[in-house]
């Protein structure tokens, strides 16, 4: 992952980010249903070159991300579908890998749901208490 100024990038991450206002995780994200993994349209992913995420090969292309929250690991959905509001219309037709993220849970609780790269590609989600984490590797 690279900042939006660095020509060279592997991977971009477009998404809304909703407020707990009070409210918890899995009110809002509930386990063992596909959630649009953040607020209003799913989760725009772009990959600049071909990957390897969470263990699967994906081409380099522009992808809807979809998650299904899970008390250990959270389901992570790439699928080819696109502009696609929320989850109301996800099709399982769709999916071009199917890959689990392991959880574990902050201190610190998160107002905002985030996506975010650490400095090993790893892509992490939080929000609440709540960490998910994934890895993520060029295919060379």
């Amino acid at each position: 992952p690279s900042s939006h100024r660095e020509s060279n990038k592997l991977v971009k991450v477009t998404y809304s980010r909703p407020f707990l206002k009070g409210r918890s995780v899995s009110s809002l994200a509930p386990n063992g249903k596909v959630w649009r993994t953040g607020a209003n349209e799913a989760v725009e992913i772009r990959f600049y070159k071909d990957v390897v995420f969470g263990g699967k090969e994906v081409k380099k292309g522009i992808y809807t991300m979809f998650t299904i929250p899970g008390n250990k690991e959270w389901t992570f959905i790439v699928s080819s579908d696109h502009n696609v509001w929320g989850s109301f219309s996800y099709n399982q037709k769709m999916d071009v890998v199917r890959v689990k993220g392991a959880v574990s849970k902050n201190k610190s609780n998160l107002e905002n749901f985030s996506i975010t790269f650490d400095k090993d590609m790893t892509l992490c989600l939080g929000w609440g208490t709540t960490m998910v984490k994934l890895p993520l590797t060029t295919k060379d």
